[in-house]
């Protein structure tokens, strides 16, 4: 029970990465809310763990900050934000179009910084709090059919680096998690957008693994709960592969 007593935040938590969060920050203590543009998959996620489902569109500022002034009603303020929100559409870059690198972008960076905006006050006046971004080993070694994509999460890593010297002094630790070839209906995508391309895709990334595997959500959810408690406290600044050894920087 490594988090009780705590109030986490999960972007994104209805499905995937953010789902296995949730019910992971939950069983070790913490009052999770779920968090998601997806409001009714955020209900059926807070049915598992007793949580509670708020919607929010982190394309949104007043999307986001009303979720956050909603948890801290509901729940207190939030001592713990996973910033895991994310999508992508596959396809090489020179057949994509502005208004995707423009989704992209908003969703997987700005969004970050969005929630993390919203939440970092409450953190500092409470004298501390702990926020993981999920990245991912694109936006360290870069991904083919994903360019947008690596480039947002490029940009997480860097903004995780930044809030981490900034929100030293006020107790605020700030981390990312960069995950590999995880078996979530994202990565499954690829299959449906370029068919038989897509699938060498995957199995590319997935050769390219020490381990040769996919990785599960729960594996990503196990290191996000130990950058969120105690046992990280000298912990900041830093990006965690959850990759199977696909890149070791």
């Amino acid at each position: 029970m490594r988090l009780e007593g705590q109030v986490a935040i999960v972007t994104g938590g209805a499905s995937g990465i953010g789902a296995a969060t949730c019910r992971r920050l939950a069983a070790e203590g913490a009052r999770v809310a779920v968090c998601d543009i997806n409001l009714d998959g955020a209900r059926e996620v807070c049915g598992e763990i007793d949580g509670r489902a708020v919607e929010m569109d982190v394309t949104s500022h007043h999307s986001v900050t009303t979720a956050v002034a909603t948890v801290a009603e509901a729940l207190g303020p939030a001592s713990i934000l996973i910033n895991n929100a994310g999508t992508d559409r596959f396809g090489f870059f020179k057949d994509t179009s502005e208004d995707l690198w423009s989704q992209i972008v908003d969703i997987n960076l700005m969004g970050v910084l969005r929630a993390t905006h919203a939440v970092l006050p409450g953190m500092i006046e409470m004298g501390g709090g702990r926020i993981v971004n999920v990245a991912s080993e694109a936006g360290r070694v870069g991904s083919s059919g994903s360019a947008a994509y690596s480039a947002a999460k490029g940009g997480v890593i860097a903004f995780t680096k930044t809030i981490a010297r900034e929100g030293a002094r006020y107790g605020v630790l700030c981390n990312a998690v960069a995950p590999g070839p995880i078996d979530t209906p994202l990565l499954n995508r690829a299959t449906a957008e370029l068919g038989q391309l897509g699938d060498k895709i995957i199995q590319t990334m997935v050769g390219s693994t020490v381990l040769r595997r996919p990785g599960a959500p729960e594996e990503v959810a196990a290191t996000i709960a130990f950058l969120a408690s105690g046992d990280a406290s000298y912990v900041t600044g830093q990006t965690l592969a959850v990759s199977g050894g696909l890149a070791m920087i």
